[in-house]
């Protein structure tokens, strides 16, 4: 689950030379691939210390209560900081927003392993969390806008797919490396520890650090708009006024709120399929693994000439391989399909892969759409509001999926009483995104509408 990247700074074309057309034209230019490289990286390190996290709470309370409050400590920085972070983006120096930011993660990586190593309150975790949700709500709209200062208006789409595809192989990596990481670490699952994978993601924060110093772009100094009301909201007025971007964003948020369930796959994994840290991993990285062969397959085809039906279906399919996952398993169809419970298992990875194939399209649409329809000296307040959206729908949809979860921890016919508060809570929420996109598609025709991405 997405998985998921200032006017005094950037020229308003791109210093580079346009490449020649063709799939991989875009990696030609060498700025942009420094920068896809060290933010895969830091993405790496990252994805695994989600998953670490996850585990290490899980391990240490078997409750599904602390894994909601994960998306609750994230999402409320989120919340507090998206309107300076876009004024910042707007403002300041994107490169450098970026390279402290990135720091940052690695100070809070840093605390993160003395807190495991000493077993301190899980509490500080939290705190921890938190600080590391501030930095991320800086780091992402400075990191959108600064894409577009790296290559040519006609290659965004495509660099968008590059850039999406190379997060979601680092989700795809990151609960495999971690799995192996646990594995090797002496004792690490007696005693519920994951420093390793916390002090790895320290090392992936200064590689990318490292990556991004020297890359060249030329800043162009800009009047700096003096701050006020109107100039720190001026991204939410955007947004609001232009109907597309503000119906796209909107059905992201509400979707993955909905129907995500990645945060509760622990419970999957420990009490519905009984497959340990291990096939934790495998489920964890399944949305990834169909993302990376979207974007693989997108990045060979030319652009969508029907973009807005497209982003529908796909958000409408992510609902529905949402519920089919949810029921995937013995507890619910084992009375009237008889599976071992490794094809059950194999199963719902697959139903989980279909919803990362399909929510990659509408990533795609979406980060493309918000850049393109936007003004560069207000993309990285847009980028923010974007920001917002995004990260509210994946951990608020946590702490929604883990509630959930939580008050529908009961036995009943469905199993145990883990095995049942997942699953009403994945199926619930699958047919809520479905509900959310005939919404959308009703408020909001132009996107229905809307042609040719490019």
């Amino acid at each position: 689950m997405h998985d998921s990247e200032s006017p005094e700074n950037l020229p308003d074309e791109p210093v580079t030379r346009p490449a020649t057309p063709g799939a991989y034209s875009v990696l030609r230019n060498a700025n942009f691939t420094r920068y896809l490289i060290g933010r895969f990286v830091a993405s790496l390190g990252q994805q695994m210390l989600v998953v670490a996290i996850d585990w290490e709470l899980y391990q240490r309370t078997h409750s599904a209560l602390p894994l909601a409050l994960v998306g609750l400590s994230l999402m409320i920085p989120m919340i507090l900081c998206t309107v300076p972070a876009g004024h910042f983006a707007d403002t300041f120096n994107r490169k450098k927003i970026i390279l402290i930011t990135t720091l940052i993660v690695a100070a809070c990586s840093l605390g993160l392993t003395l807190m495991s190593v000493l077993a301190l309150n899980v509490i500080w975790i939290y705190i921890c969390l938190f600080i590391l949700g501030a930095a991320r709500t800086f780091l992402w709209p400075a990191s959108a806008a600064f894409v577009t200062s790296l290559v040519p208006r006609g290659e965004f789409a495509r660099a968008v797919t590059f850039n999406s595809g190379a997060f979601q192989l680092s989700a795809v990596l990151g609960p495999v490396v971690f799995g192996a990481v646990i594995a090797l670490t002496p004792h690490a699952e007696e005693h519920s520890t994951a420093w390793p994978v916390y002090a790895l993601n320290i090392l992936a924060s200064l590689v990318c650090f490292a990556l991004v110093v020297p890359i060249r772009h030329i800043h162009k100094v800009r009047p700096a708009e003096p701050i006020s009301v109107h100039s720190l909201v001026e991204g939410f007025r955007f947004v609001y006024q232009n109907k597309i971007i503000l119906g796209v964003i909107s059905l992201d948020l509400f979707a993955v709120l909905l129907g995500g369930a990645v945060t509760i796959l622990p419970m999957f994994a420990d009490d519905i399929y009984h497959v340990g840290p291990g096939g934790l991993g495998w489920l964890r990285n399944s949305m990834a693994i169909g993302a990376v062969i979207c974007a693989f397959l997108m990045a060979h085809r030319p652009p969508m000439q029907k973009a807005g039906k497209a982003l529908l279906w796909s958000v409408a399919i992510f609902g529905v391989a949402t519920i089919a996952f949810g029921l995937a398993n013995q507890n619910c169809l084992g009375r009237w399909i008889d599976l071992p419970n490794s094809l059950w298992f194999w199963t719902a990875f697959a139903m989980l892969a279909l919803a990362g194939f399909v929510d990659n399209i509408s990533v795609v649409v979406r980060q493309t759409l918000v850049q393109i329809l936007t003004p560069d000296e207000k993309r990285g307040r847009v980028s923010a509001v974007n920001s917002l959206f995004i990260g509210t729908s994946n951990e608020l949809g946590g702490f929604r999926s883990g509630i959930v979860a939580f008050f529908f921890t009961t036995p009943t016919v469905l199993g145990n009483a883990h095995a049942t508060g997942a699953i009403i809570s994945t199926v619930t929420g699958g047919i809520g995104t479905i509900l959310v996109v005939l919404a959308v598609a009703w408020l909001w025709p132009q996107i229905r509408k809307y042609g040719k991405l490019a």
